[in-house]
């Protein structure tokens, strides 16, 4: 249950940063308005979820060719709800006459590794 209640409130916090960057108000009064509002903001974190969830997958199988497997235990403990890297201010547009595919992906940062504590991180 805590631990559910944890991804429940990082969502939460995903979905507030993103929101607070227009400074937490929704000024529109029809009711159409407010749900395309919430709508949109529930597809940027869906979209930032996908996009940090393809790189995840790609970071452990980096790793893993390098030779520094990640324990399965430690895998249910990752999660793409970060937004660290991700620049939140700003407008967000979909052109949807651009297509892409989850083949062509940008490369992953090349870091060095940190062990503290016994676990290993990316640092860099």
């Amino acid at each position: 249950m805590h631990l559910g209640l944890n991804k429940g409130e990082a969502r939460n916090s995903l979905a507030r940063a993103i929101f607070f960057y227009r400074r937490g108000a929704v000024r529109d009064r029809l009711r159409e308005d407010l749900q395309n509002k919430a709508s949109g903001l529930n597809l940027v974190v869906a979209a930032i979820v996908l996009w940090n969830t393809v790189y995840l997958e790609q970071a452990v199988a980096a790793l893993e060719r390098q030779g520094t497997p990640i324990p399965a235990e430690c895998l249910p403990h990752l999660s793409p709800l970060g937004w660290e890297h991700i620049n939140l201010t700003g407008d967000y547009i979909w052109d949807l006459r651009q297509t892409t595919t989850l083949q062509r992906l940008r490369a992953l940062r090349q870091g060095t590794l940190s062990v503290q504590n016994g676990l290993e991180s990316k640092v860099g």
